[in-house]
C-alpha cells in the first residue's frame, strides 16, 4: 500500500493506492478519515491496511493537483547517515566508516514533494543528496540485527540537501544540515511489504534540471537497513515514526570540479525504483543576500 498525506483548500488529508493503482482519500474531519499517517504507522500494519481499506472508498485524490505533505511531518527522530556509500565517502576524503556516521536533523528543516529548496541568504554552497528513507513501526532497544526489518514499516525518499559552507565549519555537521526549507521528504510513504526486504537491489538516482547526477544500487549500503536498525538500537530507543536517512551515494556538488551547486531555478529530482520520485524547485530565500559571517 502506499500512502500520501496532502492538504488542499486549506484542510489536510491522506490517500492510498495499491501498487499501481490510482489515490482515493479522505479529509480530516470526515467521519470516515483513519486519522494521520504517523497515528496510523504507531499502532502498525493492521491499522495501515484497515486504513487503506477506509481510504479506497473515499474520493479520487490527483496527487498533481494537491499539496503534498511530508509523510510524517514531526517525528520524534529523524537519524541520518553520512558516508554510508564506499564511493562518497571517498570523493568526501574520509576512509570508509567502521560504524555508522550519524547526525539529526530537525522537523523544522521539512518540506513536502513540489515545495521549493531554500537556498539560505548566507549561502551559495547549497548541495543535492538523494536518500532512501526507513520509517521504524514498531518501537525497541537492543534488536537483533535477524529481527531488525520486523521493526521497519515502510519507506519513502528524502533530498538531505546541505549548506556545505555552514557544515563544514565545525568537527559536527547539524548546523548545514538543518536549514529551513532544505529536508525534502515524500512524496509517498511505501508498506515495505510491497518492496524488497530492506529495499536491497533498488536503482538510486539524482537528477538536477534533468541531468543525472547521482546513479547507484541500495545495494552499495555500507550498513544496510537491518544493519542501521539493529547496531543503532545499542543506544537509541526506537519509536514507532522515527525516521532513518539512510545516506547518499557519489556525484555530490562538493566533490565536483567545479562544484556544482544548487540555485533558484533548478529542479531536483530523487528517484528509488518502486519507491516513487521526489522532486523540487530551488528558490532563494527571501530578503537581502549577504556574505556568509
Amino acid at each position: 500500500m502506499r500512502f500520501a498525506a496532502f492538504r488542499k483548500d486549506g484542510r489536510t488529508g491522506l490517500a492510498a493506492a495499491g501498487n499501481g493503482g490510482s489515490y482515493s482519500g479522505l479529509m480530516a474531519g470526515d467521519p470516515a478519515y483513519p486519522g494521520d499517517l504517523a497515528s496510523l504507522v504507531a499502532r502498525g500494519a493492521e491499522a495501515l491496511a484497515e486504513a487503506g481499506r477506509a481510504l479506497s472508498r473515499g474520493a479520487p485524490v490527483d496527487l498533481d493537483a494537491v499539496e503534498l505533505l511530508p509523510p510524517l511531518p514531526s517525528p520524534s527522530k529523524i537519524v541520518c547517515v553520512g558516508l554510508n556509500y564506499a564511493d562518497h565517502s571517498a570523493e568526501s576524503g574520509f576512509a570508509v566508516p567502521s560504524y555508522p556516521t550519524i547526525f539529526g536533523r530537525f522537523a523544522t528543516s521539512l518540506i513536502g514533494h513540489g515545495a521549493p529548496i531554500v537556498r539560505p541568504r548566507v549561502s551559495e554552497q547549497l548541495d543535492y543528496e538523494g536518500e532512501l528513507v526507513a520509517v521504524i513501526g514498531r518501537g525497541g532497544r537492543h534488536i537483533p540485527k535477524e529481527r531488525a526489518l520486523e521493526h521497519v514499516i515502510g519507506y519513502s525518499l528524502f533530498n538531505d540537501a546541505s549548506v556545505r559552507d555552514y557544515q563544514t565549519r565545525t568537527p559536527q555537521w547539524t548546523v548545514g544540515k538543518n536549514f529551513d526549507g532544505t529536508g525534502a521528504f515524500g512524496p509517498v510513504f511505501v508498506t515495505a511489504d510491497e518492496l524488497p526486504p530492506g529495499c536491497r537491489g533498488l536503482r538510486i538516482t539524482t537528477r538536477l534540471n534533468g541531468q543525472v547526477v547521482q546513479d547507484a544500487s541500495t545495494d552499495a549500503l555500507i550498513f544496510d537497513v537491518a544493519t542501521l536498525v539493529a547496531t543503532l538500537s545499542e543506544a537509541i530507543t526506537w519509536e514507532p515514526g522515527d525516521v532513518i536517512v539512510t545516506g547518499t551515494p557519489s556525484g555530490v556538488g562538493l566533490a565536483r570540479k567545479p562544484p556544482l551547486w544548487m540555485k533558484p531555478g533548478d529542479v531536483c529530482e530523487v528517484e528509488v525504483e518502486r519507491v516513487g520520485m521526489l522532486r523540487n524547485p530551488v528558490v532563494d530565500e527571501a530578503g537581502e543576500r549577504r556574505a556568509a559571517a
